[in-house]
């Protein structure tokens, strides 16, 4: 299991180390956010989670978005931004994505990851890959090194190679907690299969379980020069079949971005790729006139559950605006205003 607390101070010290580093001073906008975070959806109760648990997971969220605040204020851009704090969530094992990623069916840990740059609409994006440290370095190099857009499997990890990205072996993406989900997720779905065979009134089968299918990372920068980029980035959902993707890695579902708007979601990834959420706000935005509040609350709380769906998204638009809504019990998320001030929430209430 994870000790939440080494991982507590281990990211404790990071944060000392980078809060001790100087950047130019920035002009303040008061209320006006520059970046927010989001850590996956689902059944997240304050009941089911021990103190120690939670202020982990407080405290992950914290470093990534100084992480991500310190690359805006040293003038650097809206990816560099979105792509450094997505990083921290990659290499927690708290989190669905990179190190703590979930398990597929054939007990691989299969990533996916996109980024998109909202000022010209590049985009890059990794499917299905299993070798790769940091799949979102991997998204942005094939927005910035290629003609491609999204590349899969062993040839997204050959080009993540020739960039110079880093290359691990699968077993580091192995943790015990996500291993134990998949055994028991495959011992509810035999049970199923067995209760299926007497009640030929059930048509569903596998995991019912919506927390299976959470936990995906993502982050929205506004910099300095009114740019907005988005990215995405995880696991998927345990036991996963057969080459399975979801949303995160998918243009104008799971992650977009132009001049208006950045969007990262969170959910049950089959849903959002319906709905195409992610592009369906930023058109809400455009056509409409909506908010952006107004328009990620239309799609969250209206157009994917009249699906079946269920997840959440995080939005900032281009005057530091944000919204984070969901649907189901919590969602891990967090903002920082161009201040520094931080907000770090977990629940619904």
């Amino acid at each position: 299991m994870i000790n939440y607390v080494k991982v507590k101070i281990f990211i404790s010290f990071v944060m000392l180390f980078i809060s001790a580093q100087v950047f130019p001073q920035i002009n303040k906008s008061a209320g006006k956010y520059v970046l927010v975070i989001h850590g996956g959806a689902g059944t997240i109760l304050k009941s089911q989670m021990t103190p120690e648990k939670e202020e982990a997971y407080k405290a992950a969220l914290t470093l990534a978005l100084r992480t991500g605040y310190n690359k805006l204020m040293a003038g650097e851009s809206s990816i560099s931004a979105v792509e450094a704090a997505v990083i921290v969530m990659e290499n927690s094992p708290l989190f669905n994505a990179g190190k703590g990623a979930v398990f597929t069916n054939e007990g691989k840990n299969e990533l996916d990851a996109a980024i998109m740059d909202g000022s010209n609409l590049m985009a890059g994006s990794v499917a299905g890959v299993t070798t790769i440290k940091n799949p979102i370095s991997a998204a942005r190099a094939i927005m910035e090194k290629s003609e491609h857009v999204m590349m899969v499997g062993s040839g997204a990890e050959k080009f993540a190679l020739e960039a110079g990205l880093e290359i691990v072996d699968p077993k580091y993406f192995w943790t015990k907690e996500r291993w134990d989900a998949l055994q028991q997720i495959k011992k509810q779905d035999s049970i199923k299969k067995i209760n299926n065979q007497t009640d030929k009134k059930s048509i569903k089968l596998g995991s019912e379980n919506h927390d299976h299918k959470f936990g995906t990372v993502g982050a929205v920068a506004l910099d300095n020069k009114g740019n907005l980029a988005a990215a995405t980035s995880t696991g998927g959902m345990t036991n996963k079949k057969y080459g399975r993707v979801g949303d995160a890695p998918l243009i104008g579902v799971g992650t977009y971005a132009n001049k208006l708007v950045g969007i990262s979601c969170t959910g049950w990834g089959e849903y959002f790729i319906r709905s195409v959420v992610a592009h369906d706000v930023a058109a809400l935005m455009e056509y409409k006139n909506m908010t952006v509040e107004q328009a990620a609350t239309e799609v969250i709380m209206k157009k994917v559950p009249a699906l079946g769906g269920d997840g959440g998204l995080i939005a900032l638009d281009k005057d530091g605006n944000v919204a984070m809504p969901f649907n189901t019990a919590g969602m891990y998320r967090g903002t920082i205003t161009k201040q520094g001030k931080i907000e770090v929430l977990i629940y619904k209430d």
